[in-house]
């Protein structure tokens, strides 16, 4: 049987077809999308991830030292500080012990005072308030830190404690080991950080104490200076009249 003319014509002239109706004509006219972008450095792009990570982590041991660095200025401050109050009690207490002193010599020149006169002149008495006590043996600070390491290491008294020793490492070849390295110093400067942090707070407490402490002191140390003040006031009022008879 003999084939059309038209049909042998379609078969001959026209190109086949894809059999897959979803391929779009583009496919065939050239490579695909993926296949014109060049691959990838995959070795080189793994370095520059290395050597960033590598250079964060420095910077981040940076960070952590100044911030050690910065710790313990403040707690050098602190113990300038502590020292200050330190003597600022003492001194309190030396006050006070002169005020007490002082009340025993006015004493003695009062009962003088009171005998002068003449014969027949009334026995004079100076006026009281209140008694002076002095300085409270309990104010004493030096009496209660002195023997106290930990108290006297804040104050600068003790040497400083001295600093864990370093370990004994290779030097770092690959990225992970360097990586690990910064890991490590980042962890001990962590923790001095922390250590200087603590004993921050416990000056800062310290230093709360001493103040109440002192605030405590100065109330009866007014009282005594004002009683003084009022005794003295007497005996010069009493001596004007003695050299005005």
């Amino acid at each position: 049987m003999s084939v059309p003319v038209y049909k042998k014509q379609y078969s001959l002239g026209t190109p086949a077809h894809k059999t897959n109706p979803f391929d779009s004509d583009s496919d065939s006219e050239g490579p695909s999308r993926e296949q014109s972008v060049p691959v990838r450095r995959t070795n080189q792009s793994v370095q520059e991830l290395e050597d960033y990570a590598i250079t964060k982590a420095q910077e981040t041991t940076h960070k952590v030292n100044d911030c050690v660095r910065a710790a313990e200025a403040i707690r050098e401050d602190a113990t300038q500080t502590m020292l200050t109050l330190h003597r600022q009690g003492e001194q309190i207490v030396r006050s006070h012990q002169v005020a007490a002193d002082i009340e025993q010599d006015l004493t003695v020149s009062e009962k003088l005072l009171g005998s002068l006169g003449g014969l027949f002149s009334k026995s004079w008495r100076p006026k009281r308030n209140q008694q002076i006590k002095g300085p409270v043996s309990g104010n004493n600070y030096s009496a209660t830190t002195a023997n106290h390491m930990e108290q006297r290491w804040k104050l600068g008294i003790a040497p400083a404690r001295q600093e864990r020793p370093s370990h004994v490492q290779t030097t770092p070849v690959s990225a992970m080991e360097k990586n690990q390295a910064e890991r490590a110093k980042q962890d001990d400067a962590l923790s001095d950080l922390c250590s200087t942090l603590g004993q921050l707070k416990e000056m800062a407490v310290d230093m709360g104490t001493e103040i109440d402490r002192q605030n405590k002191a100065l109330v009866p140390f007014s009282d005594d200076v004002d009683e003084l003040n009022f005794r003295l006031k007497g005996a010069n009022q009493r001596g004007c009249w003695l050299l005005g008879k």
